[in-house]
């Protein structure tokens, strides 16, 4: 955002221009939120921010509002763009201390913008704390500029406090923080304003973080032709655990075919293999006991996409099913087979991301990891300098890893899943309320809208199943998994309260009809 607003002021927009516009826009929200002749209260920080507050409460008195400003710091410290807008508001200054909230209406927030990477203490601290304790007491609104003060616009981490708003007016483009957790539940609505900014800036700026939305993944959805048939829409073949541990491999057979795979097999153990011959009807089934019958499997390349993970169970035995996956060798004249390594198949390697980095790369299989928070850290905690040696085998560099190795462990969630992304040579989902998907190039969709409901046992292994049901169709990783989760929360959203794992492949048909007419397909 900051490289936006110098390639524009470069371009001949003067960058009071900018101000001027942003407080116009924050002014028409106030206007929007506020009762008839309201008294509004803007706090003003001592940067930009502040100085888009100044605007606001200029343009909002010239309405006929009666409004008060507190400043945190002195009217002499501000400089540039911040102090030719205070110098251009007529009515007192106050410090924000002296500012009166009891009587005010509507408070705005314009203390610190997206750019804030420090805690707050202080006076600062102070105010938010005096603010969120007004809004509370009184049932009255915030309207934050940008971000809510002590919302780190980065990562969506909160900088000691944060303002709890009721709007957020931000401008261009919504920032990681409006989107991450927590700072998403700070913002309340969150309204992006145009100010200025020529959408030409994004050739040169480049974004690679995204909002999971249709528009980022449509062109390589699987649309089903009508010229197509079962086999053109490839066969996922789901590996299940033993007969104490049969359901979460049907949920992720359900899943792939409900996402469009024109065949899905479960590969089971013999043990198990009654229970799955008395549940499965559409989803086929075949003997695996052991990598040895895997990669017997394995040798029908029809089976282009595997789905391993899900109640697999933990230990030597799911890891050498991975390996055995991962070394299936392909004929250079076809792709190679997609793999999503889920839950155990993850766990298998605690400690060891190593190994699996190592055999990921050396495969070149199209490969989507799905951890949660548990899962991730199992796998990358406790890499540091200790390991740099062993990582440069596979040729990365050390500068590089050595930055990899920070993010991961003090990295905001968007940090850490890019980090993990490129460290281990495939594409990472994160999963969560604010799922993240990277791909090693460094490309990132963060979802924003995913229901409470999904979070309910055997959830994840529907999703690891639309993962691979979208693989085995030909839909690139980045953009099958970033696909997946936003089908996932769609389907979620339409069943509603009292979701089970169950009812979400159930619940996919509405959400892909809806699909293919947004899309016009």
């Amino acid at each position: 955002m900051a490289e936006a607003d110098r390639l524009t002021i470069a371009g001949g927009v003067p960058g009071f221009f900018l101000m001027e516009q942003a407080g116009a826009a924050v002014a028409r929200e106030a206007e929007r939120l506020a009762p008839r002749a309201a008294r509004i209260a803007v706090l003003c920080g001592p940067g930009n921010n502040g100085g888009d507050g100044f605007v606001a409460a200029r343009r909002l008195a010239a309405k006929g509002f009666p409004v008060e400003i507190g400043l945190l710091g002195r009217v002499e410290a501000l400089s540039g763009d911040a102090a030719a807008a205070a110098k251009a508001w007529t009515g007192a200054t106050l410090p924000i201390e002296s500012l009166d909230l009891a009587e005010a209406d509507l408070a705005i927030d314009a203390l610190f913008g997206a750019g804030l990477s420090r805690d707050l203490d202080g006076g600062a601290r102070a105010a938010v704390l005096r603010l969120n304790d007004w809004a509370r007491a009184k049932g009255k609104a915030i309207l934050a500029v940008d971000v809510p003060s002590g919302v780190d616009g980065a990562t969506g981490a909160i900088r000691g406090v944060a303002i709890a708003a009721t709007c957020t007016v931000t401008f261009f483009r919504r920032k990681p923080g409006h989107v991450l957790l927590p700072g998403r539940l700070q913002c309340g609505e969150t309204i992006v304003a145009d100010i200025g900014i020529s959408e030409s800036v994004l050739a040169e700026i480049r974004p690679k973080t995204l909002v999971n939305d249709p528009a980022i993944w449509k062109s390589a959805f699987p649309f089903p032709r009508t010229q197509g048939n079962k086999y053109s829409r490839g066969h996922a073949l789901v590996l299940s655990g033993g007969l104490a541990h049969t359901g979460a491999a049907r949920l992720a057979a359900r899943g792939a075919l409900r996402a469009g795979a024109g065949l899905v097999t479960v590969a089971t153990p013999r043990e198990a293999l009654p229970a799955h011959a008395a549940a499965l009807t559409a989803i086929m089934t075949r003997l695996c006991d052991g990598p040895a019958e895997l990669a017997a499997l394995l040798e029908d390349r029809r089976m282009n996409a595997l789905v391993m993970g899900p109640a697999l169970g933990v230990g030597e035995a799911t890891r050498a099913l991975a390996f055995t996956a991962l070394q299936a060798d392909a004929p250079a004249t076809e792709p190679r087979r997609a793999i999503v390594l889920d839950a155990d198949a993850l766990t298998s390697f605690k400690n060891d991301a190593l190994s699996l980095a190592a055999a990921i790369r050396k495969s070149g299989a199209p490969v989507v990891l799905t951890p949660h928070d548990g899962e991730f850290a199992r796998l990358f905690s406790g890499l540091g300098e200790k390991d740099l040696d062993a990582w440069r085998m596979l040729g990365l560099d050390e500068i590089v890893l050595k930055k990899m190795f920070v993010a991961l462990r003090s990295g905001s969630k968007l940090d850490r899943a890019r980090a993990a992304s490129a460290l281990i040579g495939a594409v990472l989902l994160l999963k969560g309320p604010d799922t993240v998907v990277a791909s090693p190039s460094g490309d990132a969709s963060i979802a924003e809208d995913l229901p409470p409901w999904l979070a309910t046992a055997g959830s994840g292994d529907v999703l690891a199943g639309f993962i691979g049901g979208l693989l085995a169709q030909g839909t690139p990783p980045f953009e099958a998994a970033s696909a997946a989760v936003w089908l996932h929360g769609a389907a979620g959203r339409h069943f509603g309260p009292g979701l089970v794992a169950e009812d979400l492949p159930e619940n996919l048909p509405p959400v892909l009809r809806a699909l293919l007419a947004v899309l016009g397909q």
